[in-house]
C-alpha cells in the first residue's frame, strides 16, 4: 500500500515527525539526501532553560522541557541507548548588567525553577539537558532503511504531491530559500562550533560565559558557537575558528586541541518562534521548519501537532502555525 504521508527531510524535526506517524499508524516515507551538510548533524543539542544576556527563560519552557525529556525518553527504550542526557550549565557571569539582571529577577522568582545557587562569578541553572542528535538520526535512519521507509535521495515536495495525499517539508534551509513556503519570512544565521580534545572536565556541567562548553565523553567537548546573521553558507570558515579558539581559551583556562569543526544554518522566523501548518493554496503540502538554536525542544512539540492534527483533526497552535505571517482575512 502506497504510505499517505511523504516526509522531505530526515534530520531532527523529519525524524521526530515520523516518530510520531509510526506510533499513530499512519504509514509514511522519508525522503532524505543524506547527511551530508544538513544541520541537524552540526546540532550540539543542548535545551538551556535559561538564555540570553538578559537572563530570560526559554519560551514554554515550563511545558515544552517536561515533553520533550518524555519523548525522548521513548526513543532512547525504543533503540536501546539513551539519546537524553540530564545537564547543569554553570553560567559565569560576563558582565556586571549580568549579575544585576540575575539578581532582580531571581529575587522576583521570574527565573523558577530553574535558576539555581548563586555566587560572585556567576550562578546553576537547573533542569538543562542535552539530546544526542547525530546518535537519534543514525539510528532513526538505519530502522527506517530496514523497514523500508527510507528513500535515499532528495524529493521535490510539489513533484511529490502527485503520488502522496501529504507531503510535510522538514529539509530546513533548503525549504526557506526555495519551494512553496520561501515567501515566508525566514531569517537565517551561520554557526560554527569546534570539536575538543580537552580534560577535567567536570561531567554532567555546561559551562557558558558568552560561548557554551559540552562536555561528550571521556577527554572530549564541543566548543560554541558563532553567530553570522544572515548568512546561508553551511560551511566552516577559517574566521569561525579564530573566533572560538580564542574564546575558548579565555573561558577553558586550560590546554586543548581542535579536532573538528561544524558548520550549521539556524533557520527562524521574526518572533523566533518555529513553523508547522499547510500551505494557504495546497493544504497538501505541510510545513514543519524554522526550529532556530532550540530544535531539541521544539522538534518533539511541533511533531506532536502534527500527529494529533492528521489523528484528530486539531488546528495547530496559532503560535507556531504559519498562517500567523499570512494577511488577515
Amino acid at each position: 500500500m502506497q504510505p499517505e504521508v511523504l516526509i522531505v527531510g530526515q534530520g531532527l524535526a523529519g525524524t521526530l515527525l515520523g516518530w510520531e506517524l509510526a506510533r499513530a499508524g499512519i504509514p509514511f516515507h522519508v525522503a532524505d539526501a543524506g547527511p551530508a551538510g544538513a544541520a541537524s548533524r552540526a546540532a550540539a543539542g543542548i535545551i538551556n532553560p535559561i538564555t540570553g544576556r538578559r537572563l530570560v527563560k526559554a519560551w514554554r519552557i515550563d511545558s515544552l522541557l517536561p515533553a520533550a525529556r518524555s519523548v525522548f525518553a521513548e526513543l532512547g527504550a525504543a533503540a536501546g541507548r539513551p539519546f537524553w542526557h540530564d545537564f547543569r550549565v554553570r553560567r559565569l557571569f560576563a558582565a556586571a548588567a549580568e549579575r544585576a539582571a540575575w539578581a532582580t529577577k531571581s529575587a522576583r522568582g521570574e527565573l523558577a525553577p530553574f535558576g539555581g545557587a548563586a555566587d560572585e562569578t556567576g550562578f546553576w541553572i537547573e533542569g538543562a539537558a542535552r539530546v544526542d542528535v547525530p546518535a537519534l538520526l543514525d539510528w532513526a535512519r538505519a530502522e527506517w532503511t530496514a523497514q523500508g521507509r527510507l528513500l535515499a535521495g532528495p524529493a521535490d515536495p510539489v513533484a511529490a504531491r502527485r503520488r502522496y495525499g501529504l507531503v510535510v517539508d522538514c529539509t530546513g534551509l533548503a525549504a526557506a530559500r526555495a519551494g512553496p513556503f520561501a515567501a515566508l519570512p525566514w531569517s537565517f544565521d551561520r554557526g560554527e562550533m569546534l570539536e575538543l580534545a580537552v580534560a577535567g572536565l567536570e561531567d554532567g556541567v555546561i559551562l557558558n560565559r558568552r560561548h557554551w562548553v559540552l562536555p561528550v565523553g571521556a577527554g572530549a567537548a564541543w566548543f560554541g558557537a558563532t553567530h553570522a546573521p544572515g548568512e546561508t553558507v553551511a560551511a566552516p570558515t577559517a574566521e569561525g575558528r579564530a573566533q572560538l579558539e580564542a574564546a575558548a581559551r579565555a573561558l577553558l583556562e586550560r590546554p586543548f586541541a581542535v579536532t573538528g569543526q561544524r558548520c550549521g544554518v539556524r533557520v527562524t522566523t521574526p518572533d523566533r518562534r518555529p513553523v508547522v501548518g499547510r500551505h494557504p493554496d495546497d493544504p497538501a503540502l505541510g510545513l514543519c521548519n524554522g526550529l532556530g538554536a532550540k530544535g531539541a525542544l521544539f522538534a518533539p512539540w511541533l511533531a506532536r501537532q502534527w500527529r494529533e492534527h492528521l489523528v484528530a483533526g486539531t488546528p495547530f497552535d496559532p503560535a507556531a502555525d504559519l498562517r500567523r505571517f499570512l494577511p488577515a482575512a
